[in-house]
C-alpha cells in the first residue's frame, strides 16, 4: 500500500498559474511562490462587485469527537472539494466565469503536530492538497512570520522596562508569552533576563506554541492590513502596578509588527491532486484557539467557487462552536450545511473499545458510541439550525457489516448518512456525499430528514523564482464581510453577545457540552468582572479544553452528561476579539510523545523528502 507522500511524489501538477486562471485570475493577478504555490494580494480578492456580492455556498466540515490519531476530517474536506467537480461534471452544471465547481480552504499545518503523534495536515491516500511536503513543512513562512511579530512584542516589551519602563509595567502581570511553532514542554515555564544589568529585567516566562498565540487568531480574523494593525495595536502584553492594561500601541510596536505580517496576510493559492483549487492559510488550534483558517481564505473560497469548503478543527463541541460564534460573526456570514464526519473505530472507541482493538469488528460496540455523533449533530442542527449530513469516513478495517449497521441505524433516526472512499478513490469516492450536501442545501435531505444515500462511487482519480514581486493591487481593501448568498440561512448563535461573560460560557457548556453547569474559582471569576469593567464585556467566548470528550476530562467518552465545566483561567484577547476560558488541564504548549513522528522523517542525497505522513 502507497504512503501519502508516496502518492503525493506521482501524482502530476499543474503550474500555479493554470490554478489561478481555473478560478478566473491571471498570472499577473498571483504572487508566485515558486511553481505550484501562489500568494493571492488582498486587493485580488476585493475585485469583482458581481463575484463578491455572489460568493458561493459553504459547507463546514467537522466531526465526531476524534481517536487520538484523527478521523480524517482534513482528507473529506479535500475529497469533498473534489467531489463537487466530477458532480458539476456528471449533472452539466452551468459554468460561472470566474468560479470553479468548488474550492477549499483548510488551516495550515503546524509544525508540532507534524513532528509529534499526528503528522502532517495535508489529507491523504488520493484527497491530498500539493505540495504536501512543502505544505507541511514552512511552506510560505506564514507561521515564521506570525511567530516574528509576536516575539518583536514580546522583545519591545522587555526593551522598555529595561529602559527606565516609563509605562511602570508590573513584571508580575505580563500577559504576552514568546511562541515557537514546536511542541517543547521545556518551554512551559522559564526564566529569563539573567546575566546582570544587560540581561535585562529577571522574572519568570513561558513559551506557547505559535498555533495558541493571539496573534495567529489576529491573523486569521483581519480582513485588511488595516483591519490587521488595529487588531494588533490592541493586544494587552501587561498591566500596571496599578493594574491598567497596557497595549501593543502603548509600546509603539503594532506597525513593525504588521510590516512583518504584510506579505504573510495573502492567502496562499496551491491545488490538490485532481486540480481543485485550494486556499490554504492560518492554523489555530481549536482545543487551544479558534481552530479556523483565515476568513480572506473563507472569503477567497467563496469569492471564486460555486461551493466552498472549510473546516473547523475538532467536533462540533469546538472547533465548529468557534467557526459559528466568533469566525462567522467577524464575516457577518453562516455556512449553508455541515458533513459531520464519523468513523467506525471512533464510534467504537466512544463505544468502550480500547485503541488496540479498534480494527477488529464490533456492532455493539459501534451502536455503544452513537450518543457521541448524535450529539455532534443535536448541537449543529438544533442549537445553530445548520442543516447537517453525515460523511461515514471508510477505512480499510472498516466491515461492510459495520458501515451497513450504521447507515442503517441514522436513516433509521432520519439522518443522512453517506459512507465516502475518498482516501483511495479520491472525489469519485466522494460523489454521493456531495450529491447529499446539496441536496441539503436545497431542502433534500439534512441531519432532521431524507434517507440515507448509498455507498460511494469507486475508481481512482490520478491526477519560477519563488517570491516574485507580483502585483500591485491595494492591499487595503479587501472586503470586510461577505454578503450573503441567495436564500442563505439565518445566523443561529448559541449565546448573544450581549449577555454576560459568564452566561456565555454557561450556554455553551450546558447546550454544547451537555454539562449541568459551570464552576469559576474566585480568582477566575476577578478577572472576568476587571474585563467587564474594561468594556470587554461584549465578546465572544473561546474555550479552551481537551478534544477527546465533551467533558474537561479526556477519559470521559461517549456523550456525558450532569458534568461540571470548571474554569480555571481566563486570558483577554482583546485584538482577535475574544475572552480565552481554560478549562480542565490542557497545554497551550504541548509536548512531544515518546516515539515522535520526526524519528520517521529523513531526506536522501536528492532532496526527497520520506517518512513524512
Amino acid at each position: 500500500m502507497s504512503t501519502d507522500i508516496e502518492i503525493a511524489s506521482r501524482a502530476e501538477l499543474k503550474p500555479i498559474g493554470e490554478i489561478a486562471a481555473s478560478i478566473g485570475l491571471s498570472y499577473e493577478d498571483i504572487v508566485p511562490h515558486g511553481h505550484h504555490a501562489a500568494k493571492l494580494p488582498l486587493g485580488v480578492l476585493a475585485t469583482g462587485a458581481e463575484a463578491v456580492a455572489a460568493p458561493g455556498r459553504l459547507v463546514l466540515v467537522t466531526a465526531m469527537s476524534p481517536t487520538p490519531a484523527g478521523e480524517g476530517k482534513t482528507t473529506t474536506s479535500i475529497g469533498l472539494a473534489d467531489a463537487f467537480g466530477h458532480l458539476a461534471r456528471e449533472e452539466n452544471w452551468p459554468a460561472v466565469e470566474g468560479k470553479a465547481p468548488a474550492v477549499l480552504a483548510l488551516r495550515e499545518p503546524s509544525l508540532g503536530p507534524v513532528f509529534g503523534m499526528k503528522g502532517g495536515a495535508a489529507g491523504g491516500g488520493w484527497a491530498q492538497v500539493l505540495p504536501m511536503e512543502d505544505i507541511n513543512l514552512h511552506f510560505t513562512g506564514d507561521f515564521a512570520a506570525i511567530a516574528l511579530a509576536n516575539n518583536l512584542a514580546c522583545t519591545m516589551l522587555d526593551n522598555h522596562m529595561h529602559f527606565g519602563n516609563e509605562l511602570d509595567i508590573d513584571p508580575r502581570r505580563i500577559t504576552i508569552r514568546r511562541v515557537v511553532d514546536l511542541n517543547d514542554r521545556a518551554l512551559r515555564q522559564i526564566a529569563i533576563g539573567l546575566g546582570g544589568y544587560n540581561g535585562g529585567i529577571p522574572r519568570e516566562d513561558a513559551f506557547d506554541i505559535v498555533v495558541a498565540s493571539e496573534v495567529m487568531a489576529i491573523f486569521c480574523l483581519a480582513t485588511s492590513l488595516e483591519d490587521l494593525k488595529e487588531r494588533l495595536g490592541r493586544i494587552v502584553v501587561a498591566r500596571t502596578r496599578s493594574k491598567k492594561a497596557v497595549t501593543v500601541d502603548d509600546l509603539g510596536a503594532a506597525g513593525a509588527m504588521t510590516a512583518l505580517l504584510r506579505n504573510a496576510l495573502r492567502p496562499n493559492l496551491v491545488q490538490t491532486i485532481e486540480h481543485t483549487p485550494a486556499f490554504i492559510h492560518g492554523g489555530p488550534f481549536a482545543n487551544i484557539a479558534h481552530g479556523c483558517n483565515s476568513v480572506l481564505a473563507t472569503a477567497a473560497a467563496r469569492r471564486f467557487g460555486q461551493w466552498a469548503v472549510t473546516e473547523a478543527g475538532f467536533g462540533a463541541d469546538l472547533g465548529a462552536e468557534k467557526f459559528l460564534d466568533i469566525t462567522m460573526r467577524a464575516m457577518d456570514s453562516w455556512p449553508d450545511a455541515a458533513v459531520v464526519v464519523a468513523t467506525v473505530r471512533a464510534l467504537k472507541y466512544h463505544g468502550g473499545v480500547p485503541r488496540a482493538d479498534l480494527e477488529l469488528e464490533n456492532l455493539e460496540a459501534l451502536e455503544a458510541g452513537l450518543p457521541n455523533l448524535r450529539r455532534h449533530l443535536s448541537n449543529l442542527s438544533e442549537v445553530f439550525g445548520v442543516a447537517t449530513v453525515v460523511s461515514i469516513n471508510r477505512f480499510p478495517s472498516d466491515t461492510d457489516a459495520e458501515v451497513d449497521r450504521l447507515v442503517e441505524l441514522l436513516a433509521a433516526e432520519g439522518i443522512a448518512a453517506v459512507p465516502a472512499t475518498h482516501w483511495a478513490d479520491g472525489g469519485a469516492g466522494a460523489v454521493d456525499l456531495a450529491r447529499a450536501v446539496v441536496g441539503a442545501v436545497e431542502g433534500g435531505a439534512a441531519v432532521t430528514g431524507g434517507a440515507a444515500a448509498g455507498g460511494a462511487a469507486a475508481g481512482a482519480s490520478t491526477g519560477a523564482s519563488a517570491g516574485a514581486a507580483g502585483a500591485t493591487e491595494s492591499e487595503s481593501n479587501a472586503p470586510t464581510s461577505i454578503a450573503p448568498a441567495p436564500n442563505a440561512p439565518t445566523p443561529q448563535y448559541c449565546y448573544d453577545l450581549d449577555e454576560s461573560l459568564e452566561d456565555k460560557i454557561e450556554a455553551i457548556a450546558v447546550r454544547t457540552y451537555g454539562a449541568l453547569g459551570i464552576e469559576i474559582l474566585a480568582a477566575v471569576r476577578k478577572k472576568l468582572d476587571m474585563f467587564t469593567e474594561e468594556g470587554f464585556g461584549g465578546l465572544p467566548v473561546c474555550i479552551a479544553k481537551t478534544q477527546y470528550s465533551f467533558s474537561t476530562d479526556a477519559a470521559q467518552l461517549g456523550a456525558p452528561t450532569g458534568h461540571t465545566l470548571t474554569v480555571r483561567d481566563v486570558r483577554l484577547s482583546a485584538g482577535a476579539g475574544f475572552v480565552v476560558v481554560i478549562c480542565g488541564e490542557i497545554m497551550t504548549m504541548p509536548g512531544l510523545p515518546r516515539n515522535p513522528a520526526a524519528l520517521k522523517i529523513d531526506v536522501d542525497g536528492d532532496g526527497r523528502i520520506t517518512g513524512l505522513f
